[in-house]
């Protein structure tokens, strides 16, 4: 749990320093990410490389989450710098990308087993990669406003909007139910799947589908959300979601396919509507400022998940696999409410050209 969660309280961390000093808004956000791309994988590789114990996991585990503070949301506005009809679609395709790389160390653990090491090095391979690929093809677009005068209120100024407040407490809904269910469903089909006698490696890749398949949610809910409403594609995203919290404990336990299906729906659903929240605060707050209101965001939420993520396990002797996720249900169900909300405002006339 606390290797997840100083991951988590690293990025916490990281985030809330670059919000309070307008990071992305004052420095050049294609940077930002360069630096803390590479900055992020020597922070990972040298778990692989120097660690021996807990206290020095733990440490690098946290550098390693405060890192990758300085590539998500700087990498959200470098994206919506170059749409604002799709901006939906493209902000999903870049989600799509997070969550396809949040599975594909699961991938690489089919393949190295308990090689640990091997794995953190691959994945630090991979993030460097990101840090090439950025610096040899990635430029802010024509819609990028120019960079921001510091300005130490503006952390205080992005929740008096209330149409970014709204679009934050639907956010913070999802994310209450994102990373918990991210952290414990692979060691839920890992459990599920040696009840019926399947070897680990079929568990790490049913986890890599699972998580996968958020990708695709994504994206399709990207291309709705511009057409039909991100408050309404939200909502829906968080009900399907939340069905699943309930469903997928009853499936513990009987048919691997029936539990990877049930998985599968709630991997997609789970974070279909990432992307969507963090268009909407684009385009309802200060463009000015739309690296340190997506950077405040992103870190509110992600704090929000270190109690989930630590939930679970603490209740997990007592309900076990069957019940233990409906404790992420509220999640959602709350964050269906904030969207309502935000659907009826005047405010929502802004998001998606209109379409609420």
């Amino acid at each position: 749990t606390w290797l997840t969660l100083s991951v988590q309280l690293g990025f916490v961390a990281g985030t809330l320093a670059s919000a309070v000093l307008n990071l992305p808004d004052v420095w050049a956000p294609r940077q930002l990410v360069i630096g803390t791309s590479l900055l992020g994988a020597a922070a990972n590789a040298s778990l692989a490389l120097f660690s021996h114990g807990p206290a020095s996991a733990l440490v690098l585990r946290f550098l390693t989450g405060f890192c990758l503070a300085g590539v998500y949301p700087p990498g959200m506005k470098i994206l919506a710098s170059w749409f604002r009809a799709r901006r939906g679609f493209a902000l999903g395709v870049l989600v799509g990308a997070l969550t396809l790389g949040k599975a594909v160390p699961y991938l690489v653990n089919a393949v190295f087993g308990s090689a640990w090491r091997r794995s953190l090095l691959s994945a630090s391979g991979l993030a460097v990669l990101g840090a090439v690929l950025v610096a040899l093809f990635v430029r802010e677009g024509p819609f990028a406003p120019a960079a921001a005068p510091f300005d130490l209120m503006q952390v205080t100024k992005v929740f008096a909007n209330r149409g970014v407040r709204l679009a934050s407490f639907g956010y913070f809904g999802h994310m209450w139910e994102l990373y918990a269910m991210w952290t414990w469903v692979p060691v839920m089909l890992r459990s599920g799947f040696a009840l019926r006698g399947l070897p680990p490696a079929v568990a790490e890749a049913a986890s890599f589908f699972v998580i996968g398949c958020g990708a695709a949610g994504c994206v399709l809910a990207g291309l709705a959300a511009d057409r039909k409403g991100r408050t309404l594609v939200t909502s829906a995203a968080m009900a399907v979601s939340g069905a699943c919290c309930v469903v997928i404990g009853l499936c513990y336990g009987g048919p691997p396919l029936v539990l990877l299906a049930v998985a599968a729906v709630w991997g997609a659903a789970v974070v279909a509507d990432s992307a969507q929240f963090s268009a909407a605060v684009t385009e309802l707050g200060d463009a000015v400022y739309m690296g340190t209101a997506l950077t405040l965001q992103t870190s509110l939420g992600f704090l929000l998940t270190t109690l989930s993520i630590d939930l679970v396990p603490a209740f997990l002797p007592a309900l076990g696999w069957r019940w233990v996720f409906v404790l992420l249900a509220p999640g959602p169900a709350l964050g269906v409410l904030a969207m309502l909300r935000l659907r009826a405002l005047p405010e929502a006339a802004r998001i998606a050209q209109g379409r609420r």
